[in-house]
Parts: structure tokens; sequence; C-alpha cells
């Protein structure tokens, strides 16, 4: 029997090592590129992340109270805080806590600043006017409900969650 060796011409030679080398190169600048765009679905509780607002689940009525409270934000390397405000009151058994952001332009609301119409949140901007529960009023500018935090008591005490959009 008689062995033949198989040889690699220079042509093929330079063929495997530049497909070889493309590819690595390929993959290279396309691995960030997919990190970047599956990160945040392969993140775990991102989303789920309550934040204490230093108020106690006594310390609430039926009348909404603003509450100021901060968040902390990571951006990359970058950590910082945000302040956010939110409308909280209790609705009959469960504790509610609204958006003070106008759903028609983005003014903030208040509550009970409107002479006519004291027992509603309102927006000086254009007169926009939510009920207590934040539906908005038939007639006037904004055309859905303000939006609402998630809300969790742990302990006595209300955190917040995420703003979820009301239809």
């Amino acid at each position: 029997m008689s062995e033949k060796k198989h040889r690699v011409s220079r042509r093929q030679f330079l063929t495997y090592t530049l497909t070889g080398v493309g590819g690595f190169m390929a993959a290279g600048m396309l691995a960030p590129m997919v990190r970047m765009a599956l990160d945040p679905a392969l993140e775990a509780g991102a989303d789920s992340d309550f934040v204490s607002i230093g108020l106690s689940e006594d310390e609430l009525s039926e009348e909404p109270q603003r509450v100021d409270f901060t968040v902390e934000l990571d951006d990359g390397w970058y950590q910082s805080e945000q302040t956010q405000s939110a409308w909280v009151f209790r609705n009959g058994d469960e504790v509610m806590a609204l958006s003070p952001i106008c759903t028609h332009l983005g003014c903030t609301v208040n509550w009970g600043t409107n002479e006519e119409n004291p027992e509603e949140f309102f927006c000086p901007c254009h007169f926009g006017r939510f009920e207590r529960d934040g539906t908005n009023i038939p007639g006037t500018p904004p055309t859905r409900p303000l939006d609402v935090y998630e809300v969790e008591v742990r302990d006595g005490m209300i955190y917040l969650g995420q703003i979820n959009q009301r239809d």
C-alpha cells in the first residue's frame, strides 16, 4: 500500500488562513452587538425593583398626598439619583399611587387646586381634570387616565415599583 501525502498548496493555505482570520474578526465585532441586544432581556429582576417612599401604611388617608422619593439609576458605568413624585392615598382597602404627570402634555397635576372642582386632580396647563382614582374626566384635554405605580406594602412601609400606563 502506498501512502499518498496530502499536501496543501500555498493558495489553499492562504484561503484557509484568511477565512479563519476574517471569521475571527467578524465574531469579535458582532459579539458586543449581540451582548448589547440581549443583555436587557437576560438581566434578572431589573423591572421589579421597588423603592421605599418613607411613608408607612398608617400615615395614609383617603386624601391624596404628594410624596417625593429618590430612585438610583444605573446607566452603564454611571450611577445617579433621580427624584420622582407620586400621589399616594388609600382607595378602599388598597393603597394607590398615581403619577403626577398629566397624560395630555406632561405638565404636573395637583390635588384640590381648582376652586370649582376641589376634589379632583387639576392640570393648570390646559385645564385637564382627573377623578380621585386618576381617571380622566370626559370633555377635558386628557384622553387617558393618570399612570399608576405598582405598590407593595412590606412590614407596614410602602414601596413603589414601575409606572404602568392605563387605557
